[in-house]
This record gives C-alpha cells, sequence and structure tokens, in this order.
C-alpha cells in the first residue's frame, strides 16, 4: 500500500564517498565538467539533485555505482570558487531519503586514462561528450520519495544512545578517559539536550561512525524503532 503513494521522480545523482542524513548541510566543491552539467542542469530546474553513498563493488558505464538509497538535497547557494569560473562552490541541505528503482547510465562511459583532477582529461571528457551527442555525462535514475522517519525519541532511549557511544569511545581511546569528559564533546556538537529528535541521533550515529559504510544501515531504516536499533548497532 505504500509503494502505491510514494512520489515517484527521476534525479540527477551524485555519488560520494559520504552518507548524508535529512536536513544535515553539505558543502561541494564542484570541478568535474559532468557534475558542473548537473549543477547547471539543477540550477534551471528545482535545484535537487541526489546524494548516494558510493558503492564500491558495482560500477555504472565505468564510473562508481552509488548504493539504492540516498538522501536529496537542494541547492541553497552556487558560486564560482575560482576566478577563472572552473570550480564552483555549492551550499546544500538534505532533504527527503529516496530509493533507486532504475538506473538511467550517463551519455559517456569513463574513458580508461582519464584523470578527473586534470584540465586535459576535462577537456577530453567534454570533448567526447560533444562527439557523442552532447547527452547527460552523469548519471540519473529514477527514484521514490521514502517517508522521513516520524515520532517522538524517548529520553531513554537517547540516554542508552549516549552510553553506547561513550563506551565505544572510552573503549578505543589510547589513554583512559572519564564518561563525564565526553560531554563536552557532546556539548561541542550541540548533542547534550533533554528533547532528542531524529536529528539527533543521527548526528550520534555520525559521531561514532568509522567508515561511511556504517552509516548506510542508518540511513535505510524504515521506522523509528528501527532506526534506534540500528544506531544501537552501530555503537554497541
Amino acid at each position: 500500500m505504500l509503494d502505491l503513494i510514494l512520489q515517484k521522480k527521476t534525479l540527477p545523482i551524485f555519488p560520494l564517498d559520504l552518507v548524508l542524513f535529512p536536513r544535515q548541510e553539505l558543502p561541494l566543491r564542484i570541478f568535474e565538467p559532468r557534475y558542473k552539467q548537473l549543477v547547471d542542469d539543477c540550477m534551471l530546474g528545482d535545484g535537487q539533485f541526489g546524494v548516494c553513498l558510493i558503492n564500491s563493488n558495482s560500477m555504472v558505464a565505468g564510473w562508481e555505482a552509488p548504493h539504492m538509497v540516498g538522501t536529496v538535497v537542494k541547492i541553497t547557494k552556487c558560486a564560482d570558487a575560482t576566478p577563472d569560473g572552473m570550480q564552483l562552490q555549492l551550499e546544500t541541505i538534505g532533504r527527503n531519503p529516496f530509493r533507486i528503482t532504475e538506473m538511467i547510465p550517463p551519455s559517456v562511459a569513463r574513458p580508461i586514462t582519464y584523470d578527473p583532477h586534470s584540465i586535459e582529461g576535462h577537456h577530453a571528457i567534454s570533448k567526447i561528450n560533444e562527439e557523442s551527442g552532447s547527452g547527460r555525462m552523469y548519471l540519473q535514475a529514477q527514484v521514490e520519495m521514502l517517508p522521513e522517519i516520524d515520532g517522538n525519541v524517548s529520553i531513554l532511549q537517547w540516554e542508552n544512545l549516549v552510553k553506547l557511544w561513550k563506551k565505544k569511545i572510552i573503549a578505543g581511546a589510547p589513554q583512559p578517559i572519564e564518561p563525564h569528559a565526553l560531554d563536552h564533546v557532546l556539548e561541542q556538537y550541540y548533542l547534550l539536550t533533554e528533547t532528542p529528535t531524529t536529528d539527533y541521533v543521527y548526528s550520534l550515529a555520525a559521531l561514532g561512525a568509522t567508515t561511511p559504510q556504517d552509516l548506510q544501515p542508518i540511513l535505510e531504516s524504515d521506522t523509528l524503532e528501527e532506526l534506534v536499533q540500528n544506531v544501537g548497532n552501530l555503537l554497541g
């Protein structure tokens, strides 16, 4: 029944080595031609694209493929990052999570010798795209929008997660740490609260993760109970 009411749309996809949660801010510096094209198209449209964690076990036309669940981001600011206009600085903010239902490959397969950090590489990929018909150099996907997790995080749930986080940090520390000393870290990240929300849970998970891959199951949580359980598994 839920699938019938999920909004579906086509999104440009930006695979990155990170997991972004709803309402989190994400600054980006754009320099590759394919992603400058993505930004240009977004600025002419609704200013939205999808951010997904890179799936190192899969490729699309030679490019890094995304995990199937990601987060829609909205561009809130776009400016030249360099005087020559070769790089863009974006400010974005996360919105709803989404699930990819169908990949739309880019118009250009990745050349074997492609160097994304060189001017020569940029010119080469742009030339290939022009010769192939000037299609979309970036990955797109048909996606279904997922509802954000609703509900109240109880203070007991939050306190249990904080205890698990402290225990994990203390266990991995090279020198002894008193649990109360970690309250300063929580204060620094604005995580001392008596009214926790899902945003606090997401932030605590990010603070306790070792790799971006640790956070993908957190983003894929469907319910509040599953979210709390997955964060507990990460921290425990």
